[in-house]
């Protein structure tokens, strides 16, 4: 199997297994909180952002990766490390509420143009290096409590009744 078909299994295996685990023991769990108590949590998950960071660090990427994905990537984590951070801190407001808005909609758009950038500039599995981890792993988990986040920011502040 080629480099990329293996890639693309272990991205979608990924989205299945987080999927599974999601659905079956996170979600129940956040749909009986707040919408602040359940936001608090995903939050927490993307303060770790920070490790986009390693797409800029020679020894753990290839030298030939390209700095056109590898640079809007990790910034763009970074970003959205920080702006988790700081929604954290504001959350129980009316500013918070909105800071957590723009953390999941600037999250979501940098993960999915990261996959959107790395088919332009023919990114190849192997120039990650051990960045291949947290491309096959980490951006799948996070890319779906992005989702999680906006069913959650959509309920409103209302618990959901459970049967």
């Amino acid at each position: 199997m080629s480099p990329q078909a293996l890639f693309g299994v272990s991205v979608l295996l990924s989205f299945v297994a987080w999927g599974l685990v999601l659905w079956q023991y996170v979600w129940p769990e956040l749909n009986r909180q707040s919408r602040d108590d359940a936001a608090h949590k995903i939050l927490l998950l993307h303060c770790f952002r920070f490790v986009g960071l390693a797409f800029l660090l020679p020894g753990v990427v290839s030298s030939d990766l390209a700095s056109a994905w590898a640079l809007p990537a990790a910034y763009g984590d970074l970003g959205a490390a920080l702006l988790a951070l700081l929604a954290l801190a504001c959350l129980r407001t009316t500013f918070g509420v909105a800071l957590v808005w723009i953390f999941n909609v600037w999250g979501s758009a940098d993960l999915l143009f990261a996959f959107y950038r790395g088919n332009q500039v023919g990114l190849e599995p192997g120039q990650l290096g051990a960045g291949y981890f947290i491309v096959t792993v980490l951006v799948p988990l996070l890319l779906l409590t992005h989702g999680l986040l906006f069913r959650i920011l959509w309920r409103g502040n209302a618990v959901a009744v459970t049967r």
